[in-house]
């Protein structure tokens, strides 16, 4: 066993998720313990694919492995974030860090592409700002980096003076403070608070002081921190901005920064960009430029060039049977590799993968370097064809596999690629935002119908890791995708549970776990309903029933011995009051002695529903169930020799109701961003899908006028009315119609007019500004929640989520 040490680590690259494995023979692998996984569980896998050198906890065993190397640490995470952080101090290079509730990314690339003519810059892959990710990005620090730019996030009190530590920082930027991911705080004064520890000992910190709770944080830092307040209004700010809109589009920013006894500078930026983030993010990244002491006219030149940071990686169903995936990320080896692994995470067997690839920023490397490194990576992943686009990538052709293809533009690309070029295949499509890969994912999309269900996978981790935080570490997790994930699709869901750690998936029916299984997903899985007519396809894909019946049970039970099947797991369901399925407490003696004198099945779990849990004004009942399902389950628990789980709380049950999460609970409606509570205390959701259409029509018409079928439309005023390619075919209720509902059209509500016909519906958009043909339209979202729909139509939410036709494009993506 050897202990690590400079010479050992120097040239090592470090990794904690096993899956994204490249470089076996110079990986060190720290196997971390969570909530949701333990590392040790891969020390076996890795090491048959030629890893040798781990951190492990004490207590494992390294016999089976002889050729390994390991270092035990009673906390692999805490020596991973030793490593990193004598890394950071070995080398005296000046550190910006950035922090906030958004817009970390989309600053630290654009600080990268400002900065990169004055610096060998190295910065954080992606967004790799937590107690993990931090260290990683620190690794990455040599003796030819000039300046490191790195996020720093947390999600609750107590995190940020660790990562402070490891950084070091000189320059913190506070993007913003927002409600996202506040339940791990008490209030927003306190998350600002806690943010701010990143800048204690940092030389000057940036921050928009507009935000008075931004403003009251920046006070209870030392003295010694030079605060560059920026604001929008405040002519006592030390960066003053005015903005204007220009007239072909873009901003222009006139600044005036006060700073000490130092002279005013003032001056002026054009940016091409005009939403609020980001005028907000390049009024930040100006800050930094202005205090790093840059020229005024080459700050104006290098910003009027900024261009765009994507932060999506999207998933959707691609022509014959491919799977498309679009990452819009900067383009360079720096965010390649985590591209890659989300693709291979998702491949199954089968399928090639397929990468189209634009020509990429060189960085610190020559060409030949950079594409020789991209080729060697794409090798160790299995990418099996490249379709190069640009003319340096083209230069390096020979480097790549037999039957890719390249091309000087995106345009000739275009022209020589059709569908039929593409089958069965994962195709990833990474390009430069010049490269205008967009129209290319087009082409290669299954559907191309106007409307689409966006599914944030990142929102759905951040509502199951609200969740997550209200239970014990050893509190297994049910995620409920039933009903094709309550419309949003199952597949990238699971993937992204299994990813997370859930103790279970659970299903309606047999044949969505049949899919699930033919799609890779591993995990268990749960049927809810078990009326099966193909018990062989039952087990043959490991899919636990959920047994409610006498009927049911010994239909099993014989199914079981025709296939000589002994152990099979199942789910004994309780009526503790829903009323609905399930055994009922006289059943119990009969149900025991039947479990005991069979060997066919095995009870894994003893579970009921409640029907109130969100109903505050009928606790009462609510505690009766969960009484009745103490005494019922515990007389279950204690007939068998072997562990049997407990699960009894739903989403609003796991909040309200803590002390009852036995050994699992389930998550369903709450995993996908609906409140049914509405005290405050699911404030932290986050909605994960969107419906969204767009305007394909707008015409103005005289008051009087009727719309629609029946002429049940008819404007009280001169309007302008648009057409939208979204009706009842899609999913949308047609009791949404004749004013009932509105859409969101550019953050304005838009009623419907007339009633809501097939394919097509129309809205009023008259009080849109600069409203025009092909803007987005929000059927609900964010901008405009479901649960308000569900409300008007004197429905629930869940009505409208699954009714999303199966015609409508889902599109997953993360957003960072």
């Amino acid at each position: 066993m050897k202990e690590l040490n400079d010479c050992t680590t120097e040239r090592l690259s470090l990794l904690t998720d096993s899956r994204a494995l490249t470089d076996p023979a110079n990986t060190l692998f720290f196997a971390l313990r969570t909530s949701a996984d333990d590392g040790h569980r891969y020390v076996g896998d890795l090491y048959s694919r030629g890893v040798r050198r781990f951190v492990v906890e004490p207590t494992f065993d390294p016999s089976p492995y002889p050729e390994a190397d390991f270092t035990f640490a009673e906390s692999p995470l805490e020596e991973l974030r030793r490593m990193g952080g004598e890394n950071r101090r070995r080398f005296t290079l000046p550190v910006i860090a950035i922090t906030g509730s958004r817009g970390k990314t989309m600053v630290k690339e654009w600080l990268y592409q400002l900065l990169r003519p004055d610096y060998d810059i190295v910065r954080s892959p992606r967004s790799y700002n937590s107690q993990i990710g931090v260290p990683l990005s620190l690794w990455e620090i040599n003796g030819s980096s000039t300046l490191g730019i790195f996020e720093a996030g947390v999600s609750r009190q107590g995190e940020m003076d660790s990562l402070q530590r490891l950084i070091l920082p000189d320059i913190v930027v506070l993007t913003n403070v927002g409600a996202d991911h506040a339940e791990g705080f008490g209030s927003l004064a306190s998350k600002a608070a806690e943010k701010l520890l990143l800048a204690r000992e940092a030389r000057v910190v940036v921050a928009g002081i507009d935000d008075p709770v931004v403003r009251d944080a920046l006070a209870s830092l030392p003295a010694s921190v030079e605060r560059v307040g920026w604001s929008f209004s405040d002519p006592a700010a030390p960066l003053l901005i005015n903005e204007s809109t220009l007239a072909g589009g873009g901003t222009r920013l006139t600044y005036r920064l006060r700073r000490g006894d130092a002279p005013e500078v003032s001056g002026a930026v054009e940016i091409p960009f005009s939403r609020r983030w980001e005028i907000e993010n390049a009024v930040s990244a100006l800050a930094v430029m202005l205090t790093a002491g840059v020229a005024a006219d080459e700050i104006a030149r290098r910003m009027s060039a900024l261009e765009s940071v994507g932060t999506r990686l999207q998933v959707s169903e691609g022509v014959n049977r491919c799977m498309l995936i679009h990452d819009d990320y900067t383009c360079d080896l720096h965010s390649l590799l985590p591209a890659l692994d989300f693709v291979k995470r998702r491949q199954t067997p089968g399928s090639r993968l397929t990468v189209v690839l634009s020509d990429v920023m060189t960085e610190n490397l020559t060409a030949a370097e950079t594409y020789e490194r991209i080729a060697r990576i794409m090798a160790q992943k299995g990418v099996e064809r490249m379709i190069g686009v640009g003319r340096e990538i083209s230069a390096h052709a020979r480097l790549f596999p037999d039957g890719s293809r390249f091309f000087p533009s995106t345009a000739e690309a275009m022209e020589a690629l059709s569908p039929s070029d593409f089958s069965s295949e994962i195709v990833l499509v990474k390009g430069a935002p010049g490269f205008g890969f967009t129209s290319l994912v087009h082409k290669l999309e299954a559907r191309t119908h106007e409307t689409v269900l966006e599914v944030n996978l990142d929102a759905m981790t951040d509502n199951y890791n609200f969740f997550r935080s209200a239970l014990r570490p050893e509190t297994g997790l049910v995620a409920m995708v039933k009903a094709s994930g309550y419309g949003a699709g199952s597949y990238e869901l699971a993937k992204t549970l299994q990813a997370k750690g859930a103790a279970y998936l659970a299903v309606a029916v047999l044949d969505e776990g049949v899919d699930l299984r033919k799609a890779g997903i591993t995990m268990p899985i749960m049927v809810l309903n078990p009326k099966v007519l193909n018990y062989g396809e039952l087990f043959a894909n490991n899919l636990e029933p959920e047994i409610f019946s006498f009927d049911i049970l010994e239909e099993i039970i014989a199914e079981a011995g025709k296939f000589g099947v002994t152990g099979y797991p199942i789910h004994i369901k309780l009526d503790t009051g829903m009323h609905r399925l399930g055994f009922l407490e006289s059943d119990l003696d009969r149900l025991i002695e039947r479990l005991q004198g069979q060997k066919e099945v095995k009870v894994a779990s003893v579970f009921s529903h409640l029907a109130t849990a969100d109903c505050l004004d009928m606790d009462d009942y609510t505690t009766m169930q969960l009484r009745l399902f103490e005494r019922c389950s515990s007389r279950i628990v204690g007939a068998f020799p072997y562990k049997v789980k407990r699960h009894v709380l739903n989403s609003a049950g796991i909040l309200r109701f803590p002390e009852y999460q036995y050994d699992m609970v389930r998550l369903g409606i709450g995993l996908y961003g609906i409140p049914v509570i509405n005290d405050g205390s699911e404030d932290g959701l986050r909605p994960v899908s969107t419906l969204r259409s767009v305007i394909i029509s707008i015409k103005e018409w005289e008051a009087g006028t009727t719309i629609g079928y029946g002429r049940r439309g008819v404007l009280k005023r001169r309007s302008l009315v648009a057409t939208v390619p979204v009706g009842y075919a899609d999913g949308v209720n047609r009791h949404m119609g004749c004013g009932r509902c509105s859409f969101d059209v550019n953050g304005v509500k838009a009623p419907i007019l007339g009633s809501i016909c097939m394919d097509i519906c129309m809205i009023d958009v008259t009080d849109v500004p600069g409203v025009k043909v092909g803007d987005s339209v929000v059927i609900f979202g964010p901008e405009n929640p479901v649960t308000d729909l569900a409300r008007s139509l004197d429905t629930i939410p869940y009505e409208l989520l699954t009714a999303v036709s199966p015609r409508v494009r889902r599109i997953y993506y993360r957003e960072s």
